[in-house]
């Protein structure tokens, strides 16, 4: 975490942040984040990413007491105050602390800056294990602080040697605990349109990939599809190569996924120069 940081309604020294005990972000688990990269000092798809905030914070019935430009300004002030070239920027509103300590009311804006973990080279290169789970984020269109159960179910996942899991339920796939994903299969690529968080590397990767079928996409398809990857903030277009004991395809990363890597870090290139 950089020196400084938003809270308590200014720019202050990040040692300084507090949020009140009873604030049902804590109690309850209920607020809203985002998160997203700089690249030369230039916020990455910044737009996209504060009308999320912003819808995300009314769909949860929290009062957001800052416009998209003024959030803006304070995410730029931050940036220069913390040097901060390449790094991540977290917006968090909690739920506040209401009278019958369950119910949203007037929250509390953080912003912070941190430092960023890639995924390894050899990741990128040899793709990755995701371990299939029966679940379904709630409210899976916001994106909600809530992450209870990845969290607790990690252990499980890094002890069979997977980077995260896959998501699904009654026969159909939807997302990983952090990532959108996508499956090639004769040429074609899918993703799936139900019980996901709309990501914006996701929607990127759509600009990108031009004809993408977005649709109800069976967990047994997806076992057999010819290629596939995740896709985030932090990760980027990251190939997948196994779902448990399965292996995706011939078990390497395929010619599609290595060209959308390849255009992605072309996009973001672009974007940090503008």
């Amino acid at each position: 975490m950089k020196q400084y940081c938003f809270a308590q309604d200014q720019i202050t020294s990040s040692e300084k942040a507090s949020i009140h005990p009873m604030d049902i972000g804590l109690i309850r688990g209920y607020g809203i984040f985002d998160f997203f990269r700089t690249s030369n000092y230039k916020p990455l798809f910044l737009g996209d990413y504060l009308d999320r905030f912003i819808r995300s914070a009314e769909k949860t019935y929290l009062t957001l007491n800052y416009s998209k430009t003024e959030l803006e300004h304070i995410i730029l002030d931050l940036i220069e105050k913390n040097d901060l070239s390449d790094g991540g920027i977290r917006m968090l509103l909690s739920g506040g602390v209401s009278e019958n300590h369950f119910s949203p009311t007037d929250g509390s804006l953080f912003i912070f800056n941190e430092d960023l973990d890639f995924p390894s080279k050899e990741k990128y290169e040899n793709g990755i294990k995701l371990l299939p789970v029966e679940h379904v984020r709630y409210i899976a269109d916001i994106k909600t602080t809530n992450y209870a159960f990845p969290v607790w179910h990690s252990k499980i996942w890094k002890e069979q040697g997977a980077e995260d899991v896959l998501y699904h339920m009654n026969g159909y796939v939807s997302e990983s605990s952090r990532s959108n994903i996508f499956l090639v299969k004769d040429g074609e690529l899918a993703t799936p349109d139900k019980d996901i968080l709309h990501g914006i590397t996701r929607k990127r990767v759509l600009e990108l990939a031009g004809k993408v079928s977005i649709r109800p996409i069976l967990y047994d398809e997806f076992l057999n599809a010819d290629e596939a990857f995740i896709t985030s903030t932090t990760k980027k277009v990251l190939p997948v190569t196994q779902i448990g004991v399965h292996k995706i395809g011939d078990g390497k990363v395929g010619e599609k996924t290595k060209d959308l890597i390849r255009k992605f870090a072309e996009m973001e290139q672009k974007s940090s120069q503008k």
